[in-house]
């Protein structure tokens, strides 16, 4: 765990300051070193926070956080999981190079060429995908796929033995080489991870401002684990929270993007928080969808709405642990999800804080209610 959170200030976490509070938050969470089941720097970075917004914080047994707040009336979870991609040391090969056991969903083509940390014990190692030399592939080659059991870490080792005194070993978490940049002043944010640290920033920012602000429920503000090796930590965490409501707050996926297909996803980077109607893992609860519009559009909050295939997300297992619960997704629009860099919008994410608190003032006794009557 120490080295974990070591590794995360050896490699650079706070890098340089902003006057705005809310871009070194969201450059310290893209910063930080978390891939499933490794995510120690990153709740180093929510426990105090979460802690000092909280009436009360405890961690379940896979490591997930737990922190309510207030002591009466429905009980609502909000989720957003700290895991990102990554992958782990398999083996070292003869001559030094090292496999990697992928966690998360990759697509081989983001696995060649790039650059990587390995947190070992003796603190992060620099390490190079390999990748097929253009002057050796040949013409039928160059346009093909190269498979992520072709692809080794170079960490500059000639030997096991080398790679050894280096401080790595098989097991060793390995997260991708992406430090956090504003893209030209644009209020776009180039980094790693957005999926879905973009979603912990939102989660700590609206505990702070409902901390202030007061609100008529008991908020179980949730930071899981291990979402991205199919949504473990927050199964544990719902089982004990027994939420009457469940929101996840996720990075979303854009078709904005250059070659993007229109009938893949209608959401835009910069055109405010979406709310998934469907995802490959859970439907939304209707009324709470019809409630989250209102509430946007009382607020004057633009709403993106969308479908997508392919996706997965902690309100899947809300919607079903513990008796089930109404539960939704809300995304904030990224673009480039599970590879090294991806970009997010600032008036997106403020726009969400925004929804967010909004939706958690509305979420009473009586209208909680509403949402759970399925009476015919």
């Amino acid at each position: 765990m120490k080295t974990l959170i070591a590794a995360a200030l050896l490699l650079g976490v706070a890098g340089p300051a902003y006057a705005d509070p809310t871009a070194n938050l969201l450059r310290d969470l893209s910063n930080a070193p978390g891939p499933s089941g490794f995510e120690e720097a990153v709740r180093a970075i929510m426990v105090p926070r979460m802690k000092a917004a909280a009436d009360d914080l405890r961690y379940d047994g896979l490591g997930s956080v737990i922190a309510r707040q207030g002591s009466s009336g429905p009980r609502v979870m909000v989720d957003a999981h700290m895991d990102e991609l990554g992958g782990v040391l398999r083996r070292v090969t003869p001559d030094g190079f090292l496999s990697m056991q992928m966690l998360g969903g990759w697509l081989d083509q983001a696995l060649a060429g790039q650059r990587w940390v390995i947190i070992g014990a003796k603190g992060p190692v620099h390490a190079v995908s390999s990748i097929r030399d253009i002057h050796l592939a040949g013409a039928d080659e160059r346009g093909q796929l190269i498979k992520r059991d072709a692809v080794f870490l170079d960490v500059g080792a000639r030997t096991p033995a080398e790679v050894a005194a280096l401080g790595i070993a098989p097991g060793d978490p390995v997260v991708p080489d992406s430090g956090f940049a504003e893209l030209n002043g644009t209020g776009n944010y180039a980094g790693k991870a957005w999926d879905d640290r973009v979603g912990c920033a939102v989660l700590l920012l609206a505990m702070e401002r409902l901390k202030a602000e007061g609100h008529p429920n008991q908020i179980f503000f949730v930071a899981t684990v291990q979402e991205e090796i199919g949504l473990r930590g927050a199964r544990a965490a719902t089982a004990l929270v027994h939420p009457d409501i469940g929101i996840a707050i996720e990075g979303g996926v854009t078709g904005d993007a250059g070659g993007a297909h229109p009938e893949e996803s209608q959401i835009r980077l910069g055109a405010g928080p979406g709310l998934f109607l469907y995802d490959s893992s859970a439907l939304p609860n209707r009324k709470l969808v019809s409630l989250i519009r209102k509430v946007a559009g009382a607020a004057a909050i633009p709403l993106q709405m969308d479908l997508v295939q392919g996706y997965g997300d902690d309100s899947a297992e809300m919607q079903t642990i513990a008796g089930g619960a109404p539960t939704v997704n809300l995304v904030v629009p990224a673009r480039y999800t599970h590879v090294h860099t991806g970009v997010i919008n600032r008036h997106d994410v403020d726009g969400m804080v925004d929804l967010v608190v909004a939706l958690l003032k509305r979420l009473d006794a009586k209208t909680v209610a509403d949402l759970r009557d399925f009476t015919p």
